[in-house]
């Protein structure tokens, strides 16, 4: 089975109106050009806010079902394609997430997966905002295929990766918000980007499936000591191979096709999954093995 999936690489405002409306102009485009199935950036409706502790921000967060995947949903059904988003979810009074859904072809929500892997670093202060998901890691089928939907921190865990692939997923799709902080940029910018790159690409060839990491681009927040998102939002094979890459600092929308026959052929020529030593991993449960 052939599919073209597309990225929105997006520069956002904190006009959540406006982002939606970006956000749908951008779908459509990738509509045209073909996409039948379309990522969003990571809480693509405003501004990345975890860059503060700030109470106020709770405001911004929403239900599952709620207006933004209602929003979607009537999209997605209109142009007869599945679309995931990436929202701020308020579950319950006090109890909040960062989390993915997909949409299917037929305007219903076919798919909800809460981040798991929540950081709290310099400017990314998301454990203040956001519970740990905890639906565990999951494939949904759409349309046009089974799919993935993991978010941002989670990309640095191969074991996220792994057990999301394990359950069918043919495309594992990253929406993400990662950037420099303006101090680092001149010494380590290009190294971030690059290891940002290579861990994802890793997954792909270690499981034997396609990428999909969808980035914001721009500088948001203090203008000194703000995040500048870097873009370079990317499809790659199984193979590792890179098919589309977007630039460092325009939003964009780029589209490119995934073939589960070329999963099948990779996974025979590179049986990762056959040759798991399933009986030997039970110390990856533990936080630490400690010396005998």
């Amino acid at each position: 089975m052939k599919t073209i999936v597309g990225l929105v690489q997006m520069r956002c405002t904190d006009d959540p109106k406006k982002n939606q409306a970006a956000a749908e102009k951008a779908i459509r485009e990738a509509a045209k050009k073909g996409a039948k199935i379309v990522c969003l950036p990571e809480l693509y409706l405003g501004h990345y806010f975890c860059q503060t502790e700030d109470h106020a921000q709770f405001k911004r967060a929403e239900a599952i079902p709620g207006p933004s995947t209602k929003a979607l949903g009537a999209l997605a059904r209109s142009l007869k394609i599945s679309i995931i988003g990436s929202l701020f979810e308020r579950r319950a009074a006090g109890l909040y997430h960062n989390t993915a859904v997909v949409m299917d072809a037929d305007g219903s929500l076919a798919g909800v997966y809460r981040k798991m892997h929540i950081p709290d670093d310099p400017l990314y202060y998301e454990k203040f905002y956001f519970t740990p998901g905890d639906l565990g890691f999951k494939a949904t089928d759409t349309r046009y295929g089974r799919v993935g939907t993991l978010v941002c921190w989670d990309q640095w865990y191969p074991e996220a990766a792994r057990l999301t692939a394990l359950q069918g997923a043919n495309v594992l799709f990253y929406p993400t918000a990662i950037g420099w902080h303006p101090s680092e940029k001149k010494e380590w910018g290009e190294t971030q980007v690059s290891s940002w790159q290579t861990m994802q690409r890793a997954h792909a060839i270690s499981n034997g499936v396609y990428v999909v990491a969808v980035n914001r681009t721009g500088h948001e927040g203090d203008k000194k000591a703000g995040i500048e998102f870097f873009g370079s939002s990317f499809i790659a094979d199984p193979y590792g191979r890179m098919l589309v890459e977007a630039s460092r600092d325009k939003a964009e929308v780029l589209v490119a096709e995934v073939d589960s026959n070329v999963v099948e052929t990779a996974r025979q020529h590179w049986p990762f999954l056959r040759d798991r030593r399933i009986d030997a991993y039970g110390g990856i449960t533990q936080r630490h093995l400690e010396k005998a």
